[in-house]
């Protein structure tokens, strides 16, 4: 990333700035190194629940002033869950940036979790939960980490299950906490109309003044991935699959290869393998796409679609022939060059998206210890060959290695 300001606390927070002059407003976020992964086999989805309770009181405030004070001046406040973070982050205009960083710091680290709020907040967590077992594109995905992930816990839902959000109280979250927060492993990111020496002064007060806390546990690592294959009937109308299996992590020189693989076959460019196999060959699907996911120590590449009951072994087939295709036919120069220029294009446009950019530079600092410039990216880009593209689909992508999941409508 260009022209980023960076410097670490002595409480261990990491705080990255980038100026924006050309826009009015600022987006600022605390990203934390913690996920659901960190969950023990009694806390599942405790980290989700966490993000949502960070909003119904601290030691300062109530649940209604939490949220209306940046509603109040325009300005949005949010939060996030993934597998291995969790970020707290608001978009507001430059005149009331206080206000965010105000907020945000103080749901990090003051939330006081009243009882009557955890009460309240269950029942939107299982309808969250519902909601998206109603979503079988949804529900797949997440099913499908089950498949890849068996037994770990990148395999578990983030939003946890009936049970285990039924059974949560104050000091669950109070322990979960105590054991995962890391004020090293915590970045606060802001992108936008501010200086710099604004930013450093809004760290000082909101930030520099926690206490150093150090995390007590460590993360399980994946295990040996084994392929399998799942037939799952449900109440829909259409059959949905999944397919695919593990691949490299986040720190391994092969991930870009394989990301520009995966562009290849089925990113969000309309001409994708996937997309024009398939959906304007065929007319078999609405949607397909391929999508890889690295984490710290394992990846993850699989392909979504839904189709018609009686499409789908023949879709299945057709995704299984673009793979091989892949895998036994080198990329011309023309097909390569083309191929380059569409992932950097992408690549441009969602850094030209602030608040994705203000996530992305502490995520990068938190799984990297390190920024890369999109200069930098696109040098890695450029220096991929052919050779490499059939290298990874070859090392990754065999057809005995891939795991299947589909959901088989019960009506007919």
């Amino acid at each position: 990333m260009d022209d980023y300001n960076y410097l670490r606390l002595p409480n261990g927070i990491q705080v990255v700035h980038k100026e924006i002059t050309s826009t009015r407003l600022v987006h600022a976020g605390i990203v934390l190194d913690v996920g659901s992964r960190d969950e023990d086999t009694n806390q599942l989805g405790l980290a989700h629940f966490w993000e949502h309770m960070a909003f119904k009181g601290t030691s300062k405030r109530k649940a209604f002033h939490i949220l209306s004070r940046l509603d109040s001046v325009g300005g949005e406040l949010n939060a996030y869950t993934t597998k291995e973070k969790i970020c707290f982050y608001a978009s507001i205009l430059d005149t009331y940036i206080e206000k965010a960083v105000d907020i945000i710091s103080d749901i990090t680290f003051n939330s006081v979790f009243p009882e009557k709020q955890i009460e309240k907040e269950r029942g939107v967590i299982l309808e969250e939960m519902s909601m998206y077992y109603d979503s079988p594109e949804d529900a797949i995905q997440d099913d499908f980490d089950e498949i890849i992930f068996s037994g770990h816990p990148l395999g578990n839902n983030i939003l946890g299950t009936r049970n285990s959000v039924l059974g949560f109280q104050k000091k669950d979250f109070q322990k979960f906490i105590s054991d995962n927060m890391d004020t090293s492993k915590m970045v606060f990111s802001i992108v936008g109309n501010i200086s710099w020496k604004k930013a450093q002064r809004l760290a000082d007060k909101y930030l520099a003044i926690q206490e150093p806390k150090v995390r007590v546990t460590e993360r399980v690592p994946f295990g040996k991935y084994i392929p399998r294959h799942v037939e799952v009937k449900r109440n829909t109308m259409q059959a949905h699959c999944a397919i695919g299996c593990e691949a490299y992590n986040i720190h391994d020189d092969k991930r870009l290869p394989f990301f520009t693989l995966t562009n290849i076959l089925g990113g969000p460019a309309m001409s994708s393998r996937l997309n024009m196999g398939i959906r304007e060959k065929y007319g078999y699907v609405y949607a397909i796409d391929a999508s890889y996911q690295s984490f710290t120590d394992t990846g993850m590449f699989a392909v979504f679609f839904g189709t018609e009951k009686r499409q789908l072994k023949k879709c299945i087939s057709l995704v299984y022939k673009e793979i091989e295709q892949l895998k036994s036919k080198k990329l011309g120069s023309l097909q390569l060059h083309k191929a380059k220029g569409q992932i950097m294009g992408q690549l441009a446009m969602a850094e030209e998206n602030n608040a994705s950019l203000m996530l992305l530079m502490a995520k990068s600092l938190l799984d990297l210890n390190r920024i890369e410039s999109l200069k930098e990216i696109f040098t890695k880009i450029d220096q991929i060959s052919s050779d490499d593209l059939l290298e990874v689909s070859n090392e990754i992508l065999q057809a005995d290695n891939l795991s299947l999941l589909t959901f088989i409508p019960e009506r007919n």
